[in-house]
């Protein structure tokens, strides 16, 4: 038997007995509210609630139709086609039987309340009747109606103490929420402050190497200059000196003498 066939079973299971709890809670509705609590007074402790009855029966049919839903999807599934068309057959008759089930827990409830409604009329009458068993039922009426009344305050009171709770806890997880938020974003802030340090270190460095190699530059064009400085005054030198060799050899040997004597021999 493969996994699916398994799954199958266990559904099937679960269904019918998910379906007799919930007849047998329709049924209980369904008499609710027949025997009197004056005449039996230790009964009306033992029978549940109205509403606990019908919040079983709803449980029952929300159960039920989940388990047919999952037949549904695990019919295709099954490794043979005559399996296959059993299982939706099968889940076709589940959801007639869940539709005639909440059926049944209206019609249930219109009992309860016609049950309820007539054994009030029969407590009236005995209540209203003379003679100390009247006083005596009375009484015990009043009695179990103010323990009623009590309980059922202590159980608002809790109910109430209960929700505080609730609020109190989604408060709590909303505050903790919000301080997970403020550490996520100062998480991301320290991580953006590292980056930016980070990159304002290297930046700063790279200013500092490229106010280094500035020196070391115009320190270089200073030296460069200097020599051509050098180097240019040296070649005037060597150029001026030959050209005054050659304005001396080219002059005139009687200019030579003094110029008294050029102006004698003129005249």
């Amino acid at each position: 038997m493969d996994q699916v066939t398994q799954e199958v079973e266990k559904v099937k299971r679960d269904f019918h007995e998910t379906y007799d709890q919930t007849v047998k809670h329709i049924d209980s509705i369904k008499e609710y509210g027949i025997k009197s609590r004056i005449g039996n007074p230790g009964e009306s402790e033992k029978i549940d609630s109205l509403p606990r009855l019908n919040g079983l029966a709803q449980d029952g049919l929300n159960t039920l139709q989940s388990l047919h839903f999952n037949l549904d999807l695990l019919a295709p599934q099954l490794p043979f086609v005559d399996d296959a068309e059993k299982a939706h057959s099968l889940a076709q008759l589940w959801e007639k039987q869940i539709q005639s089930l909440r059926l049944s827990l209206r019609n249930a409830n219109l009992q309860a309340k016609a049950n309820m409604k007539k054994t009030a009329q029969q407590e009236t009458e005995l209540l209203l009747g003379g003679g100390e068993q009247s006083t005596t039922r009375r009484r015990n009426l009043q009695t179990k109606a103010g323990m009623t009344s009590a309980a059922e305050s202590i159980t608002e009171s809790l109910r109430r103490t209960c929700k505080l709770m609730v609020q109190e806890v989604e408060r709590s997880t909303s505050t903790l929420m919000t301080f997970e938020e403020s550490t996520e974003v100062l998480r991301k802030a320290e991580s953006e402050y590292k980056g930016h340090r980070s990159l304002l270190s290297r930046t700063r460095g790279l200013l500092s190497t490229m106010q280094l190699s500035k020196r070391i530059g115009i320190l270089k064009l200073q030296r460069k200059v200097i020599t051509a400085v050098k180097a240019g005054m040296a070649g005037q030198g060597e150029i001026m000196a030959p050209l005054v060799g050659r304005a001396d050899m080219n002059a005139n040997p009687e200019l030579n003498g003094p110029l008294e004597q050029v102006m004698h021999d003129e005249l």
